[in-house]
């Protein structure tokens, strides 16, 4: 379980560009759990999530993971427990290192100029398949000659390899083209469940924010505004998320890129 208790984070404080990013946010996530997190640019996402990871260190409040504290474990260490991926692609895989050497460095099997045993080897090869982009017969290729889409299905691998406490998506399929976007989120659902993942995924699709996972939170200001599961989020529509925005906040949804993506 992850429970994150009147957290708060302002950067810069004390001065003119003084920005309060987290205000007091409670949040509790159940083993297992899929959450997907909505909000407009600024609501806090990915503040939220680097305050999870470790990133900075929160000016107040708690964060319990696994029943443990973990408010002040520097983030090197937090690594162990939480799995992340990133809207950049590159930010995930060592490009000038090839798709095993990658996979054996995430399942702390080694790294470059590592010998990989035959076993081992048609391990990868079999969570390779998986992914249906014939990448089990490119394991010694670079990761640096994949496509977006193919590094970011690799990346997941490497972060659920070592099934993780929790799983942070922020936006993983944001850069991606139409078609490797759908292809990462369908490879997204089955690990998450196939793995029974702990998931925190922040999309700027609101359709997808009300078709994946079991609950929604909505952010802003960085405050959670929204919180809907249950039978309530399942008769919900994306013109009824917006609608609750602006009751809820007073002001109409302002993220452009968000507003295209609700069809």
């Amino acid at each position: 379980m992850l429970k994150l208790s009147h957290i708060s984070k302002t950067f810069a404080p004390g001065t003119i560009n003084a920005k309060k990013a987290l205000d007091d946010l409670t949040l509790e996530v159940a083993d297992g759990e899929f959450i997907t997190i909505i909000g407009s640019n600024g609501a806090g996402k990915s503040t939220l999530f680097n305050a999870i990871a470790g990133s900075f260190l929160i000016d107040s409040g708690s964060i319990m993971l696994g029943g443990r504290d973990v408010t002040l474990l520097p983030e090197h260490l937090r690594a162990r427990k939480i799995g992340r991926l990133f809207q950049d692609p590159l930010r995930g895989t060592a490009a000038g290192m090839t798709i095993e050497e990658n996979l054996m460095l995430a399942a702390g099997k080694g790294g470059w100029f590592t010998r990989m045993d035959n076993k081992q080897r048609n391990e990868f090869r079999e969570i390779l398949s998986r992914l249906n982009m014939g990448l089990e017969d490119r394991m010694k290729q670079p990761m640096g000659l994949l496509s977006g889409g193919q590094r970011q299905a690799v990346t997941l691998l490497m972060a659920t390899i070592n099934p993780p406490s929790i799983l942070l998506l922020d936006e993983h399929t944001a850069a991606l083209d139409p078609a490797a976007a759908d292809k990462v989120q369908s490879i997204t659902e089955d690990t998450v469940k196939k793995e029974h993942l702990t998931c925190l995924m922040i999309t700027h699709n609101m359709r997808s924010a009300l078709e994946m996972g079991s609950r929604t939170i909505m952010m802003e200001g960085g405050r959670i505004i929204l919180d809907v599961s249950g039978a309530e989020r399942e008769a919900m529509t994306v013109q009824d998320l917006l609608d609750r925005f602006r009751e809820v906040s007073g002001k109409a949804f302002d993220n452009d890129r968000m507003m295209l993506t609700t069809d």
